[in-house]
Protein backbone atom coordinates (compact mmCIF):
# COMPACT_ATOMS: atom_id res chain seq x y z
CA UNK A 1 0.00 0.00 0.00
CA UNK A 2 2.86 2.37 0.80
CA UNK A 3 4.32 1.72 -2.65
CA UNK A 4 1.00 2.60 -4.23
CA UNK A 5 0.80 5.85 -2.26
CA UNK A 6 4.38 6.73 -3.17
CA UNK A 7 3.67 5.92 -6.82
CA UNK A 8 0.67 8.24 -6.81
CA UNK A 9 2.72 10.96 -5.12
CA UNK A 10 5.56 10.52 -7.59
CA UNK A 11 3.05 10.58 -10.46
CA UNK A 12 1.57 13.78 -9.08
CA UNK A 13 5.01 15.37 -9.00
CA UNK A 14 5.62 14.29 -12.59
CA UNK A 15 2.23 15.63 -13.68
CA UNK A 16 2.84 18.91 -11.87
CA UNK A 17 6.18 19.21 -13.64
CA UNK A 18 4.58 18.51 -17.00
CA UNK A 19 1.83 21.06 -16.34
CA UNK A 20 4.45 23.77 -15.94
CA UNK A 21 5.70 23.24 -19.52
CA UNK A 22 5.20 26.26 -21.76
CA UNK A 23 6.56 27.84 -24.93
CA UNK A 24 8.35 30.60 -22.98
CA UNK A 25 12.14 30.60 -23.19
CA UNK A 26 13.28 29.98 -19.63
CA UNK A 27 16.76 28.72 -20.39
CA UNK A 28 18.38 31.79 -18.85
CA UNK A 29 16.35 31.75 -15.62
CA UNK A 30 16.03 28.02 -15.03
CA UNK A 31 18.16 26.51 -12.30
CA UNK A 32 20.34 23.61 -13.34
CA UNK A 33 18.88 20.20 -12.66
CA UNK A 34 20.29 18.29 -9.73
CA UNK A 35 22.32 15.37 -10.88
CA UNK A 36 23.87 12.59 -8.93
CA UNK A 37 27.58 12.08 -9.22
CA UNK A 38 29.57 9.10 -8.04
CA UNK A 39 30.49 11.11 -4.93
CA UNK A 40 26.96 12.27 -4.03
CA UNK A 41 23.95 10.00 -3.74
CA UNK A 42 20.78 10.74 -5.67
CA UNK A 43 18.08 12.43 -3.62
CA UNK A 44 15.51 9.98 -2.29
CA UNK A 45 12.11 10.28 -0.72
CA UNK A 46 11.56 8.07 2.28
CA UNK A 47 8.19 6.92 3.53
CA UNK A 48 6.96 8.61 6.72
CA UNK A 49 7.85 6.81 9.92
CA UNK A 50 4.66 6.14 11.88
CA UNK A 51 6.28 3.83 14.44
CA UNK A 52 6.01 6.00 17.56
CA UNK A 53 2.45 7.11 16.82
CA UNK A 54 1.37 3.56 15.96
CA UNK A 55 2.78 2.29 19.27
CA UNK A 56 0.73 4.90 21.14
CA UNK A 57 -2.44 4.04 19.23
CA UNK A 58 -1.84 0.32 19.82
CA UNK A 59 -1.41 0.95 23.54
CA UNK A 60 -4.81 2.61 23.63
CA UNK A 61 -6.34 -0.19 21.54
CA UNK A 62 -4.98 -2.83 23.93
CA UNK A 63 -6.79 -1.02 26.73
CA UNK A 64 -10.01 -1.20 24.70
CA UNK A 65 -9.45 -4.90 23.94
CA UNK A 66 -8.66 -5.86 27.52
CA UNK A 67 -11.35 -3.64 29.03
CA UNK A 68 -14.49 -3.22 26.99
CA UNK A 69 -14.08 -6.31 24.84
CA UNK A 70 -12.65 -8.80 27.30
CA UNK A 71 -14.33 -7.62 30.48
CA UNK A 72 -17.66 -6.02 29.60
CA UNK A 73 -18.50 -8.06 26.49
CA UNK A 74 -17.24 -11.23 28.18
CA UNK A 75 -19.36 -10.57 31.27
CA UNK A 76 -22.46 -9.89 29.19
CA UNK A 77 -21.92 -13.09 27.18
CA UNK A 78 -21.39 -15.09 30.37
CA UNK A 79 -24.60 -13.71 31.86
CA UNK A 80 -26.48 -14.45 28.63
CA UNK A 81 -25.28 -18.05 28.59
CA UNK A 82 -26.24 -18.55 32.24
CA UNK A 83 -29.72 -17.16 31.56
CA UNK A 84 -30.16 -19.32 28.44
CA UNK A 85 -29.11 -22.44 30.32
CA UNK A 86 -31.54 -21.55 33.13
CA UNK A 87 -34.29 -21.09 30.51
CA UNK A 88 -34.84 -17.50 31.62
CA UNK A 89 -35.64 -16.14 28.19
CA UNK A 90 -36.39 -12.53 29.16
CA UNK A 91 -33.17 -12.20 31.16
CA UNK A 92 -31.19 -13.90 28.38
CA UNK A 93 -32.59 -11.38 25.90
CA UNK A 94 -31.50 -8.49 28.16
CA UNK A 95 -28.00 -9.95 28.44
CA UNK A 96 -27.87 -10.47 24.66
CA UNK A 97 -28.82 -6.83 24.19
CA UNK A 98 -26.09 -5.80 26.65
CA UNK A 99 -23.50 -7.91 24.78
CA UNK A 100 -24.50 -6.27 21.49
CA UNK A 101 -24.23 -2.83 23.11
CA UNK A 102 -20.70 -3.69 24.27
CA UNK A 103 -19.70 -4.68 20.73
CA UNK A 104 -21.04 -1.38 19.45
CA UNK A 105 -19.10 0.46 22.15
CA UNK A 106 -15.89 -1.38 21.27
CA UNK A 107 -16.39 -0.54 17.60
CA UNK A 108 -16.84 3.13 18.43
CA UNK A 109 -13.74 3.13 20.65
CA UNK A 110 -11.62 1.47 17.95
CA UNK A 111 -12.85 4.00 15.41
CA UNK A 112 -12.04 6.89 17.76
CA UNK A 113 -8.54 5.67 18.62
CA UNK A 114 -7.52 4.83 15.06
CA UNK A 115 -9.05 7.95 13.50
CA UNK A 116 -6.37 9.99 15.27
CA UNK A 117 -3.55 7.75 13.99
CA UNK A 118 -0.91 9.35 11.77
CA UNK A 119 -0.78 6.24 9.55
CA UNK A 120 -3.65 6.33 7.04
CA UNK A 121 -3.48 2.55 6.67
CA UNK A 122 -4.05 2.12 10.43
CA UNK A 123 -6.95 4.57 10.20
CA UNK A 124 -8.53 2.42 7.47
CA UNK A 125 -7.87 -0.80 9.39
CA UNK A 126 -9.56 0.71 12.44
CA UNK A 127 -12.56 1.71 10.37
CA UNK A 128 -12.82 -1.83 8.99
CA UNK A 129 -12.61 -3.44 12.45
CA UNK A 130 -15.13 -0.98 13.88
CA UNK A 131 -17.55 -1.71 11.05
CA UNK A 132 -17.25 -5.47 11.60
CA UNK A 133 -17.96 -5.13 15.32
CA UNK A 134 -20.88 -2.80 14.77
CA UNK A 135 -22.34 -5.11 12.13
CA UNK A 136 -22.16 -8.02 14.59
CA UNK A 137 -23.80 -5.85 17.24
CA UNK A 138 -26.61 -4.96 14.87
CA UNK A 139 -27.39 -8.35 13.33
CA UNK A 140 -26.45 -10.37 16.45
CA UNK A 141 -25.81 -13.52 14.39
CA UNK A 142 -22.72 -14.45 16.36
CA UNK A 143 -24.25 -13.66 19.74
CA UNK A 144 -27.40 -15.67 19.01
CA UNK A 145 -25.38 -18.75 17.97
CA UNK A 146 -23.78 -18.96 21.41
CA UNK A 147 -26.00 -21.08 23.66
CA UNK A 148 -23.45 -22.62 26.05
CA UNK A 149 -20.01 -21.90 27.50
CA UNK A 150 -18.72 -24.65 25.22
CA UNK A 151 -20.09 -22.75 22.19
CA UNK A 152 -18.37 -19.60 23.40
CA UNK A 153 -15.04 -21.37 23.98
CA UNK A 154 -15.21 -23.02 20.57
CA UNK A 155 -16.06 -19.90 18.59
CA UNK A 156 -14.83 -16.82 20.42
CA UNK A 157 -11.18 -16.90 19.36
CA UNK A 158 -12.06 -17.13 15.67
CA UNK A 159 -14.70 -14.44 15.99
CA UNK A 160 -12.34 -12.04 17.75
CA UNK A 161 -9.75 -12.65 15.03
CA UNK A 162 -12.41 -11.81 12.43
CA UNK A 163 -13.31 -8.57 14.18
CA UNK A 164 -9.78 -7.44 15.00
CA UNK A 165 -7.65 -8.82 12.18
CA UNK A 166 -7.52 -5.50 10.31
CA UNK A 167 -5.81 -3.71 13.23
CA UNK A 168 -3.92 -6.72 14.57
CA UNK A 169 -1.20 -6.42 11.93
CA UNK A 170 -0.30 -2.98 13.22
CA UNK A 171 -0.22 -3.93 16.92
CA UNK A 172 2.15 -6.79 17.73
CA UNK A 173 1.37 -8.93 20.73
CA UNK A 174 3.59 -8.52 23.77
Amino acid sequence: MRRAILAVLAGGVLLAGAACDSDADTSEIAAPAATATPDTPAPTTSAPDYTADTEQVCGRLKTVFSGALADEFGAAMGKMIAQKEAKQTAEAAKAEKAAAAELKTVGAQIRKETAAAANPELQQAGETSATKLERSAKDRDYIEKVKTAKDLDRTLKGQIQEWLSPVAGFCPED
